[in-house]
């Protein structure tokens, strides 16, 4: 199994998720606010552990940092075999429906990923975008190290 190569192509496609998406949310308004989200979630999981949540910018990069170990562990699914594009599709996909819906029944609020349907299109193709680079670099490297 290419365990080393599908970690490496999930840590890119969550990295290339994460630069897009910090990058969207600066120039256009209507871009998801995962980062919101990461944030929310960080606090609520303190406040019920009896701790004090940190200030923003804190909760800011420890959401930052989550992102991208979680879903580098999550693109690494998609693997590094002949069919790594079509599982790195679908876990982006799937990814980008659950972003979409599930902060709400979570308590994470609607607003930061669902408030237009530009921002739940945008939400569903940077999650795509992550798969389909984590499944690319995948192969990439296999083939390269042949």
């Amino acid at each position: 199994m290419k365990i080393l190569e599908a970690l490496a192509g999930g840590l890119a496609g969550a990295c290339v998720l994460t630069i897009a998406h910090e990058s969207l949310r600066k120039v256009n308004p209507d871009a998801p606010r995962m980062d919101v989200l990461g944030m929310r979630a960080i606090a609520k999981l303190m406040k019920k552990a009896g701790a004090t949540p940190p200030d923003d910018k804190t909760l800011h990069d420890w959401a930052m940092v989550g992102d991208v170990v979680s879903n580098g562990l999550y693109y690494s699914l998609a693997g590094a075999g002949k069919s790594a594009w079509w599982r790195g599709t679908l876990l982006g996909t799937m990814a980008g429906i659950g972003a979409i819906t599930l902060p709400g029944p979570l308590g994470l609020g609607e607003g930061p990923s669902e408030r237009t349907k530009e921002t739940q299109a945008m939400a569903v193709g940077l999650y795509l975008l992550g798969g389909v680079v984590a499944a690319v670099v995948a192969r990439a490297i296999v083939k390269a190290t042949k």
